[in-house]
């Protein structure tokens, strides 16, 4: 939904237009009049909004959420609040048709943390004349499921003989693509598996019911070909983004004299959208903001507006789905480390081109959207209480947004792997103790070797004379076993006192008071595990400890290496409750008596 009540909003920021943003601060006594443009395919939908409420507002309530803003005033019954929306549909083919609704507040997007259905017909690529008809629904537990009345042959049949033609095998299809329309809309449905089939003959009529199951939807396009580069931006909302990014477009104010408030004002204030260019694509933190929304019930009335923030990706060249998804990961693992807790995806809508019949004459053209949806590694919560700032590792508040990006950027080439096993801990957590306890380690280790900061015991040169020297007086059988049990680098225990020593020496101090036991103790958990699958010298407090101390120190060491100031890793490890109760752990268990 695009307002375009002036000039200078045609060249507003995608994301804004979409969810109704207003240039001007919109007041709760003032009257206003906007036209919308709704993009809804084949229809088109021309919209003019009145909005009149002239009384005052007692009491102001802001709620932060995990994937908004959210500012409410709640008002006398008595009060009159309308909002009338006129809609005039012109269908593509030029009939026109006229539909009038009263409407309380604004409709709610759908994210990935809520379920969604679509009532279509679904079809493989170059058989439409074979398209069946189907609902498909999306759950974000169980992921995508279509349920089709019909549906496609999964049987596959092998020549046996010339006089047996045919036998089933023990294997069925896979789709890599099924194409559909439902609810007017485009879907493209990928990597599709029958999950049941019911069929009279099976492998010679098609099937009478089937359920498939598919890894990603695309809603608002059809794409034959995943790997086809059309994609021209992607806009990416993740859980406590808006938090992160220490800004809102929301803004509250009162008036009032002796201790009584007369006045409450609502405004919706245009900001600054910081943007940075990386590697040829153009990063931009972005708000999206609804119009103010009535909710009625017996007992009152509610005036609502939203602020979520999003981040919008836009390369120079066309991407691909798999380049977008890595582009929303890279996001929500930056979200993820600054608040150290798992922030799931919620929102991936890409933009493809449009086409010439997307827009109404006189109206900008944009992108056409693509909602994506696919079943995350873990579910999300739009509606949970947002983090505490205060909690925070770090926001945009302590480096810039177009410091952090970049900085990001470079750092997640140099230790993906590092980072995606430290994160893992939070995304996916393993069943037992000593799992996390070895991703932990693992992470330390990779982390160590990704910075370079590695020194070798012995100068390279001093030890190949002695590995050449000793390799002469070992007999001919025993030398291989000498070339790889002889090895010129730290040990363990060597690098996790190096990664240690690395962030601020005050913020560690207080994280780790005893370098040298943690060290000890968590290389030898580390190796007892390996070599034996138990740990008889360590008890499950000290596993506790030095797995969740090992992670604080991966953690830290990727602050560092972000150039967080040392000032904000010191107040971190007091203010970050996972930080304050691995220090209180390591002052426990790691240290000497």
């Amino acid at each position: 939904m695009a307002v375009t009540a002036t000039p200078a909003m045609a060249a507003a920021s995608p994301a804004r237009r979409r969810l109704g943003a207003s240039q001007e601060p919109l007041r709760a006594d003032c009257e206003i009049q906007t036209k919308v443009h709704w993009s809804v395919c084949p229809h088109r939908a021309l919209c003019t909004a009145h909005l009149l409420h002239q009384e005052r507002l007692p009491i102001a309530i802001l709620e932060l959420r995990r994937g908004e803003t959210r500012q409410e005033f709640a008002v006398s019954i008595s009060h009159e609040a309308r909002v009338r929306f006129s809609a005039f549909l012109r269908m593509a083919d030029g009939r026109a048709c006229a539909a009038i609704k009263e409407l309380v507040g604004m409709p709610e997007a759908t994210r990935l943390d809520q379920p969604a259905d679509w009532s279509g017909h679904w079809w493989l690529p170059g058989a439409l004349g074979n398209a069946v008809p189907g609902i498909l629904r999306y759950n974000p537990q169980d992921g995508l499921r279509l349920s089709l009345i019909g549906g496609f042959d999964p049987f596959i049949l092998h020549q046996v003989s010339e006089e047996q033609a045919t036998a089933m095998a023990n294997e069925y299809e896979r789709w890599p693509v099924i194409l559909g329309i439902a609810d007017n809309i485009e879907i493209t449905l990928l990597d599709c598996i029958p999950l049941t089939t019911t069929s009279y003959l099976p492998g010679l009529a098609a099937p009478s019911k089937q359920v498939l199951a598919a890894t990603t939807a695309l809603i608002g396009v059809h794409l034959p070909d995943e790997g086809e580069a059309v994609f021209t931006s992607s806009l990416v909302s993740v859980e406590n983004l808006t938090q992160w990014s220490n800004s809102s477009i929301l803004t509250s104010s009162s008036e009032g004299k002796g201790g009584r408030i007369d006045r409450v004002t609502l405004s919706m204030t245009p900001i600054a959208e910081p943007t940075v260019t990386v590697d040829d694509t153009a990063v931009t933190l972005v708000h999206a903001h609804t119009l103010p929304g009535i909710e009625r019930s017996r007992g009152e009335i509610v005036r609502r507006m939203r602020d979520t923030a999003f981040v919008e990706l836009r390369p120079q060249r066309r991407m691909t789905l798999t380049t977008a998804r890595e582009f929303a990961e890279t996001i929500q693992d930056l979200v993820s480390l600054a608040t150290y807790q798992a922030c799931a995806l919620l929102e991936l809508v890409l933009g493809v081109p449009p086409r010439p019949d997307d827009h109404l004459d006189d109206y900008p053209v944009r992108d056409r959207e693509v909602k994506v949806y696919f079943r995350g590694t873990f579910t999300g919560d739009a509606e949970a209480k947002a983090i505490n700032r205060s909690e925070a590792l770090f926001t945009c508040r302590d480096i810039a947004f177009e410091e952090i990006v970049p900085r990001w950027w470079r750092l997640r080439k140099t230790c993906l792997p590092a980072s995606n096993m430290v994160l893992g801990l939070s995304y996916a957590p393993a069943q037992y103790l000593e799992g996390n306890l070895l991703s932990a380690v693992g992470a330390a280790e990779v982390l160590h070797r990704c910075l370079g900061i590695g020194q070798r015991r012995i100068p390279a040169k001093a030890f190949n004379v002695m590995r050449e020297t000793l390799l002469e007086n070992t007999p001919e059988e025993h030398r291989q076993w000498i070339k790889s049990a002889i090895r010129n680098e730290p040990t363990l225990r060597d690098r996790l006192i190096t990664l240690a020593g690395l962030p601020d020496s005050k913020a560690m101090q207080e994280l780790v008071p005893d370098v040298d036991c943690w060290a000890r103790i968590t290389s030898r958990a580390r190796n007892d595990l390996v070599h034996e699958g138990q740990t008889p010298r360590q008890s499950p407090d000290e596993l506790v400890a030095a797995t969740r101390v090992t992670t604080a120190v991966v953690m830290m060491n990727l602050l560092q290496a972000l150039e967080l100031p040392h000032e904000r890793q010191q107040q971190a490890v007091f203010d970050n409750p996972r930080l304050h109760n691995a220090a209180r752990l390591a002052s426990k268990y790691l240290t000497e008596d």
